[in-house]
C-alpha cells in the first residue's frame, strides 16, 4: 500500500478529490495550507507528490477528525532500526479515546519518514499526549535510540503538521 501527499490550494484540492469519487483521498487543511492523501495500491492520481510506502497501519482512514504528522528525518543506516523500532511498538495508542487510524509512512523520495495519527477530534490527541501511554511510547522510542547512539538514527529535527480533515464536499 502507498501513501501520496500533494498540497496546494484548497479549491484546486477540493476540485481534484471531487474528480475521484471511488479513490480514497482525505483532504485537509490548517490555517497555513491545504494537503491531499491519497492512500492506494495502485498509481498516484497526483503529477508531483511526496511518496510513501506504508510499512504498519492500524484503523481505516476517515474523511472527518483530526490529523496529526509527525515528520522524522531518519538516515538512510538508520531507516531499519527506525522501522524496527516502530513495529515493536507496545501499541497503546489504539487503545486512546478517539483513536482513529495510524500509519507509519517510509518515504520513497526523501528521508522524511511520517508518522500519521487521525483522531476523531483535537481533544483527543491532547488528551493522548498528556496519558501515561504516551509517556510510556516516548520513553520507549528515547531507549532505543540510547540504545543505538553509535548508529546515527536521524539527520534533523523532527517537526509535526496537524490538519482538520475536510468532510465530503459538494461536487
Amino acid at each position: 500500500m502507498n501513501v501520496y501527499i500533494t498540497s496546494g490550494t484548497y479549491e484546486f484540492l477540493k476540485n481534484k478529490k471531487n474528480e475521484h469519487p471511488n479513490e480514497k483521498i482525505l483532504l485537509m487543511q490548517n490555517l497555513d495550507s491545504a494537503v491531499l492523501l491519497h492512500e492506494t495500491t495502485g498509481k498516484t492520481l497526483f503529477s508531483a507528490p511526496r511518496k510513501y510506502e506504508v510499512v504498519d497501519g492500524k484503523g481505516s482512514l476517515q474523511d472527518h477528525g483530526y490529523v496529526v504528522m509527525n515528520n522524522i528525518p531518519v538516515s538512510e543506516e538508520g531507516q531499519p532500526v527506525f522501522e524496527h523500532q516502530f513495529k515493536n511498538r507496545a501499541g497503546l495508542i489504539e487503545n486512546e479515546s478517539g483513536f482513529v487510524a495510524l500509519r507509519i509512512l517510509r518515504p520513497l523520495n526523501s528521508e522524511t519518514y511520517v508518522i500519521l495519527t487521525i483522531w476523531e477530534k483535537q481533544a483527543d490527541f491532547t488528551n493522548w499526549k498528556k496519558s501515561a501511554s504516551f509517556q510510556k511510547a516516548h520513553d520507549h522510542g528515547a531507549k532505543a535510540a540510547a540504545t543505538n547512539s553509535s548508529q546515527k538514527l536521524f539527520t534533523g529535527d523532527a517537526y509535526v503538521t496537524q490538519y482538520t480533515l475536510v468532510q465530503d464536499s459538494e461536487k
